[in-house]
């Protein structure tokens, strides 16, 4: 950043330059709260007993693999034998 000779600036130079400081602060303190109350809202969770989930859907059952190969080896031995359906 270059250096201001802040002795040869006027009066409304000055204070230009103040409020452009006091802008540039102001956006960096907004965006600092918004991160700190974002990491806040994450840690309040282990503030707080834990709550019961209200509903929560049921497991699907799967079919065993065993199940899975049976059928599979059903399907090949149909595909094979065409001809004693036909029959």
């Amino acid at each position: 950043m270059a250096k201001i000779d802040l002795d040869a600036l006027g009066i409304e130079e000055l204070a230009a330059l103040r409020e452009t400081a006091g802008d540039i602060l102001m956006e960096k303190v907004v965006a600092r709260r918004a991160e700190l109350e974002a990491e806040l809202e994450k840690l309040s969770v282990y503030g707080k007993p834990a709550k019961k989930p209200q509903a929560e859907p049921t497991p699907s059952v799967k079919a065993k693999k065993s199940d899975e190969r049976k059928s599979d080896e059903k399907k090949a031995d149909e595909a094979k034998d065409p001809v004693a359906k036909a029959a």
